[in-house]
């Protein structure tokens, strides 16, 4: 490709980023045009300017992690490639990734040269992965892992966030909430929002739906 391919990355770890950095721009048609601390810094910048090629994205950091990141980017700015590049390779990471809209899933410790060609790879329309990355994803697919791990998963929800959720499941409102389970609009507010953000979603209908996929109503 003779045009510069502009990436943004997505690390809280300021070393780490910038080893990243000089890593990609060792090829001149890549360039690096900002560095963001977390996945809520990611979405600001691109609401500001999202004439970016290519994403990458660590999972853990704070604010908003790299996959509920992924999800809001993959909604709003599809032509942007996202490919998760962090040093945790387990299996329940590798499936939100996926489902979240990731185009690829690389380590952290990858030389230059698989960088470069993942990013070109997921420019192209593929998806790249390290080599441990892959095999853990055909492990999920012969298992058939990805149903068990929706369905398993509670989201680590308390007692009184699950009551908040099956009252948002019935369509109620803060005000109803807060008279069903006695405590106060805003108590009620407080526990809708950390239900949004345990589950990764961004309203009450994404919310429901995630619940029911998962069992958890």
């Amino acid at each position: 490709m003779s045009q510069t391919i502009k990436i943004v990355i997505a690390e809280d770890i300021s070393k780490i980023a910038e080893a990243l950095k000089e890593k990609i721009e060792l090829a001149v048609e890549f360039k690096v045009v900002d560095v963001v601390p977390n996945g809520e810094a990611m979405i600001k910048r691109l609401e500001n300017n999202h004439a970016v090629d290519v994403v990458l994205m660590d999972i853990n950091m704070p604010e908003m992690d790299g996959v509920q990141a992924t999800e809001i980017i993959s909604n709003r700015w599809p032509n942007i490639k996202i490919i998760m590049c962090t040093v945790f390779d387990n299996e329940q990471n590798i499936f939100e990734a996926i489902m979240a809209g990731a185009s690829g899933y690389l380590l952290k410790d990858e030389t230059p040269a698989k960088v470069h060609k993942a990013i070109y790879e997921a420019i192209e329309g593929g998806a790249p992965m390290s080599s441990m990355i892959a095999k853990k994803a055909l492990s999920l697919i012969k298992k058939g892992r990805p149903t068990e791990v929706v369905i398993e998963k509670d989201y680590e929800l308390t007692k009184r966030e699950m009551d908040v959720l099956e009252q948002i499941a019935k369509g109620l409102s803060y005000d109803q909430i807060s008279e069903n389970l006695f405590i106060s609009y805003g108590t009620a507010r407080k526990h809708v929002e950390n239900i949004y953000k345990k589950m990764r979603v961004h309203n009450k209908i994404e919310a429901i739906e995630k619940a029911k996929k998962s069992g958890l109503i």
